[in-house]
């Protein structure tokens, strides 16, 4: 009977491995045209050919200004930090066992907005000094929620409700922050904090994509620490894992990744909250745990969004975070619906 069980299970985990090989490639598949489309729109209107001439380095100059000066830039970054956003919310997600545990909801992104504003009012505003401030943020206040929460180890939703009292107390200290600072530096911290990648360059997109892909490097035993968790701190225990050195470890990969994002383009919510469940709906798996699909759904959810927010409402370019906005409180609402009604 238990040979029968294992065979079984292995059938299913095979089964289960090769529908998120295929999602995945067709996910890729999606970006990859979202991606092409993205760089034919705009007041510049640009085919399929005019990218392949710049591909082979037969563009006229003024198309290869367009593409690779003002339109990659933002497209690069666009998917770069959608899943980087996706994977920091898929480390949470799976840390805390619930939906609503990501870095937007428990604080860690407001955190690494108030490392910003500080930066920001101490005269610093270069991408690798914003960038410290976010990081230095997120973890400091990562640490003040893992301190809070710590009762014997950290539980989810004692990690949540702390998080969410934490990052209410940041998100006040930002409001007064910016009424007592001159006012170009609160200008400046108010732009910058509506989330967009409007004024995004290449130095800042390679910067935060070496930050992301230094996270990506570590992905593949994250994940799999993080399924071992998943199973129970007790189980994984008796596998040899140090549960809470690896919890730490795992928030300060999520902070990372969520950080390098903020520093370039600002807090933008929604994308670490729904990609990952969005990925595991599609993938068929039953935990968050899947970082390369979260990833590519982040990505595209991203992109998608920034293509909204420049040409939805023709003559008007909107701040990426608006539209994420606009997207998280319904995709929240119905979340907080359908979590109540399980719990009914």
């Amino acid at each position: 009977m238990s040979g029968a069980f294992v065979l079984r299970a292995g059938s299913l985990s095979l089964r289960a491995s090769r529908r998120s090989l295929v999602v995945c490639g067709l996910l890729a598949a999606a970006l990859v045209a979202l991606a092409l489309w993205a760089f034919t729109l705009g007041s510049y209107t640009l085919s399929l050919g005019d990218l392949m001439s710049v591909m082979t380095g037969t563009a006229r100059n003024s198309v290869r200004t367009v593409v690779l000066e003002w339109r990659a830039p933002r497209i690069v970054a666009a998917v770069v930090f959608g899943a980087a956003l996706a994977m920091g919310g898929a480390v949470f997600q799976s840390l805390t066992r619930n939906p609503l545990g990501s870095p937007d909801v428990i604080g860690f992104t407001t955190g690494s907005y108030t490392g910003v504003v500080l930066t920001l009012l101490a005269g610093a505003s270069s991408y690798s000094a914003l960038a410290a401030g976010a990081l230095a943020g997120g973890l400091v206040t990562a640490l003040a929620v893992y301190l809070l929460a710590f009762r014997r180890g950290v539980r989810g939703f004692r990690l949540i409700i702390v998080g969410i009292a934490v990052g209410a107390l940041l998100s006040s200290v930002n409001t007064w922050f910016s009424v007592k600072a001159d006012v170009d530096t609160a200008l400046r911290a108010a732009v910058w904090g509506a989330g967009s990648l409007s004024a995004i360059g290449w130095p800042a997109v390679l910067t935060a994509s070496a930050l992301v892909a230094a996270v990506a490097l570590v992905a593949p035993v994250a994940q799999r620490r993080m399924r071992w968790l998943e199973l129970g701190d007790d189980t994984a225990a008796m596998l040899g894992v140090r549960v809470e050195r690896t919890k730490l470890l795992l928030v300060v990969l999520g902070v990372a990744a969520t950080a390098a994002v903020t520093a370039a383009a600002g807090p933008i919510v929604f994308v670490a909250l729904a990609a990952p469940q969005i990925a595991r709906r599609l993938t068929g798996r039953g935990s968050t745990v899947d970082l390369a699909g979260s990833a590519l759904v982040g990505a595209l959810l991203l992109l998608g969004a920034d293509i909204a927010a420049q040409h939805a409402i023709p003559g008007v370019v909107l701040p990426t975070g608006a539209v994420t906005v606009c997207l998280g409180g319904a995709y929240l609402l119905v979340l907080l619906v359908r979590e109540s009604r399980r719990g009914l």
